[in-house]
């Protein structure tokens, strides 16, 4: 009896163990990562679009306040403006109607934060508002410093002493509130609407 009952005592411990430690229990294996969706990519950087002179951009104002509209209307070569010498050889006077779009006033952004206006040659040099001589040149129209009412519009410029190379075809950037850079094409030579107003403020 005794014998009998051990050998079944032995068989039941037997089949609990087969029961609990034994199989392929997909409870035990670790859950598969998540795939990604298309949605969660990374998104691709999109090259910037490049405008022309006379074109129109929505810009964010200085200090991410208000929508300035920016638009880059004429550009005049010269050697000399405002009594100056271009220092590197050539001015390039690019004058631009700013115009509030919303409810605040709205400003360039200053260069002294890194955003504002630059020229970049056709080798891709960049240039600054303050290079060579251009601080020198003056004219009455386009001085205007203040945030643009709602509304309202002003008559702006960026004027670069560059090098004859420099001057040839290049682009004039502007960034913005939010550091997003504008890009306009420059034509090589005198153009836009207002090129004889222009030349005859250079010469006063």
């Amino acid at each position: 009896m005794r014998a009998r009952a051990a050998a079944a005592t032995a068989a039941l411990l037997l089949a609990a163990l087969t029961a609990c430690g034994g199989g392929d229990d997909d409870s035990s294996k670790p859950a598969a990562a998540p795939k990604s969706s298309a949605g969660e990519a990374s998104p691709s950087s999109t090259p910037e679009q490049e405008h022309s002179l006379g074109d129109p951009a929505r810009t964010t104002g200085d200090g991410g306040t208000g929508v300035l509209q920016i638009t880059p209307d004429t550009i005049v070569f010269t050697r000399m403006a405002s009594g100056e010498t271009a220092k590197n050889g050539v001015f390039a006077v690019v004058t631009m109607k700013d115009k509030a779009m919303t409810a605040v006033a709205a400003d360039e952004v200053p260069p002294i934060t890194g955003g504002g206006w630059k020229w970049m040659a056709p080798d891709g040099e960049m240039i600054g508002f303050d290079s060579g001589n251009s601080s020198s040149v003056t004219m009455d129209k386009y001085d205007n410093a203040d945030p643009v009412q709602p509304g309202g519009y002003q008559w702006r410029a960026q004027v670069f002493d560059l090098t004859p190379a420099q001057a040839k075809g290049g682009t004039l950037i502007y960034i913005d509130g939010e550091e997003k850079a504008f890009r306009w094409k420059m034509p090589a030579a005198d153009s836009g609407p207002s090129v004889a107003e222009v030349k005859k403020q250079l010469a006063s």
